[in-house]
């Protein structure tokens, strides 16, 4: 249903209207998480039990996990003029104001690592009930995590409309690059000349990172595989 948890922020028009926008399903084979109780005698008695959840080790009981993704990519930057300032109701015209009746789970993070330790001047509203860190492509990130299914989160508002601000302006034309980061340009013309080129680079000090490349072609251009060129570091690298 699309009137209660997250799903509610999927408005078409909006998500649409956005930069970037990529949906996807993955299944695979999990292994089968088996139960089991475990009696605990008690005065000659057998009364007491708990339930355990044990790892098929063997996987002969294999599941199927669903998990459907949503991307979007929305350019905030340039929609409002330069300014850095962003919240859910700007960009998706709507507001959380309840979870899921049947999801177990059901949380919103926001990414609020400062630029150059600049701590101070971010400002997330409603402030967060809980922070979470984490270690991404090397570098330290701090999330805001709000918790839709805790009950003090919708006490003093009806709805939760997460917004960050900053308290003074910012330089508008330096923005921050990602340590792993992609460009894409086309060259020549026609099936002859015409290429696509893709330039990864990483900016890590020391650390290389795992690449998956996924490229979105339009259904009217004709790749042709023999001719993929991959070239690191000067050196070209033969495909297998």
């Amino acid at each position: 249903s699309l009137q209660a948890g997250l799903a509610v922020l999927l408005k078409a028009e909006r998500l649409f209207h956005s930069s970037y926008h990529s949906q996807a399903v993955h299944i695979r084979p999990v292994c089968r998480v088996t139960h089991w109780f475990a009696q605990l005698p008690c005065g000659g008695f057998t009364v007491a039990a708990s339930l355990s959840l044990v790892q098929d080790a063997s996987c002969l009981a294999v599941s199927w996990e669903l998990r459907q993704t949503l991307t979007v990519v929305f350019d905030t930057f340039s929609s409002s003029q330069g300014k850095k300032d962003w919240s859910l109701f700007k960009m998706f015209s709507r507001t959380l104001t309840d979870a899921c009746p049947l999801a177990s789970q059901s949380k919103v993070y926001v990414d609020i690592s400062p630029k150059n330790k600049e701590k101070e001047l971010l400002e997330v509203t409603p402030p967060p009930a809980s922070v979470h860190e984490a270690i991404v492509q090397g570098d330290k990130r701090t999330y805001a995590v709000y918790d839709l299914l805790s009950p003090s989160l919708f006490n003093t508002s009806r709805s939760l409309n997460v917004q960050l601000k900053w308290k003074r302006p910012q330089d508008s034309s330096e923005l921050p690059t990602p340590v792993l980061h992609a460009q894409r340009y086309v060259s020549g013309y026609g099936l002859q000349t015409g290429e696509i080129s893709t330039l990864i680079y990483n900016t890590h000090p020391y650390r290389a990172f795992p690449v998956i490349l996924l490229e979105t072609v339009p259904w009217y251009l004709r790749l042709y595989v023999h001719t993929l060129t991959i070239i690191t570091k000067g050196k070209e690298n033969k495909p297998s």
